[in-house]
């Protein structure tokens, strides 16, 4: 054989290695017995069936990414959560119109397959898919040597639902008087890490070393999906918003009908450690405000009268709490007092 032939693998790409890949994912879930074996990976086009008690069905679609909490989990080399990450962040703004997820599918972007990360990456997708109760359908994974450096890659995650209109969640069913609610998040979920990693560069923190910072940078998003849908299904949210960047303030606003206000008390949020931790590392209030959702994951809007049942189809530990209400006025979202943060 000549050894001067040019081929695919001798400038960076290992097709072999992608089969091999495909091959894992397609066979993952026959492991788990009762489970159906996921659908069509590896063919051109995924195909799924489409819900047959949804009447006037509307279709929902969203995608995201886990942005540069990628860079912890390079630098942890812990894989597996960062695939909750990446569907929770398509599944969470799914549910903010009413829709129930039913497919999604991701794409990798890597220099080099490795395919023990790739592998720990796609059992995160798929307890993320598990949480959500949707299907992976399918994806695509491309090695791309020269445009990432030697270990990066990133990820992104597409996600479809369905709502039947007349569930549709809209800004026309908020009304004077409802209760906002705060649905604590699991922490940092994946939103700030560039200003995190600037922080920890700046201060020269060694995370491996810090047991707690360790912790809390590589845990996973908390999925919204089962409370969420049971809360609509019964007919008790008005709206609901996922706390993302922008966090509270911006996130909140997008769903406020016109001449309506969100009056926000901040001393009412209940903070968590490692927003303590962030903002006693010289951030101001409104840099927290506006970058993290300093403890608050998710928001509904409900009247007044379902407080004590909406409570109830939550766990210990994210049972929502009143943060405001909403009142007349044309500012979109009011802040009163201050954040409490010890």
């Amino acid at each position: 054989m000549n050894k001067n032939l040019f081929t695919y693998k001798k400038s960076g790409v290992d097709i072999n290695a992608a089969d091999k890949f495909i091959k894992f994912i397609s066979n993952i879930s026959s492991k788990n017995k009762g489970k159906k074996k996921l659908n069509n990976i590896g063919g051109f086009g995924s195909v799924t069936d489409f819900p047959k008690n949804i009447h006037n069905p509307k279709i929902v679609a969203c995608t995201d990414g886990v942005g540069t909490k990628i860079e912890i989990a390079n630098l942890l080399k812990k894989y597996n959560t960062i695939g909750i990450d990446l569907v929770a962040m398509s599944v969470n703004d799914l549910i903010v119109q009413g829709a129930r997820p039913l497919f999604f599918l991701d794409y990798i972007s890597i220099n080099k397959i490795d395919l023990k990360k790739l592998k720990s990456l796609i059992k995160g997708i798929i307890k993320g898919c598990k949480i959500s109760n949707c299907d992976l359908v399918g994806g695509e994974t491309a090695e791309m040597p020269d445009t990432y450096e030697k270990g990066k890659f990133d990820i992104a995650g597409f996600a479809v639902g369905i709502v039947s209109k007349k569930n549709l969640l809209n800004k026309n069913k908020i009304k004077k008087n409802n209760l906002i609610l705060a649905v604590p998040s699991s922490g940092l979920h994946s939103n700030g890490y560039s200003l995190i990693r600037h922080l920890i560069k700046k201060k020269k923190i060694n995370i491996k070393k810090n047991k707690f910072l360790k912790r809390e940078l590589i845990k996973p998003t908390k999925i919204y999906v089962k409370e969420v849908l049971n809360l609509i299904n019964n007919k008790m949210i008005n709206g609901c918003a996922n706390i993302t960047g922008g966090g509270l303030v911006d996130n909140i606003k997008r769903i406020i009908p016109n001449n309506y206000c969100a009056e926000i008390n901040l001393a009412k949020i209940k903070t968590m450690k490692i927003f303590k931790w962030l903002k006693n590392n010289n951030i101001s209030d409104s840099e927290m405000l506006k970058t993290f959702n300093c403890g608050v994951g998710f928001c509904l809007i409900i009247d007044k009268k379902n407080l004590k049942k909406v409570r109830k189809f939550f766990s210990n530990g994210y049972r929502p709490y009143v943060i405001g209400k909403i009142l007349d006025g044309n500012e979109k979202v009011k802040l009163n007092d201050k954040i409490k943060w010890s």
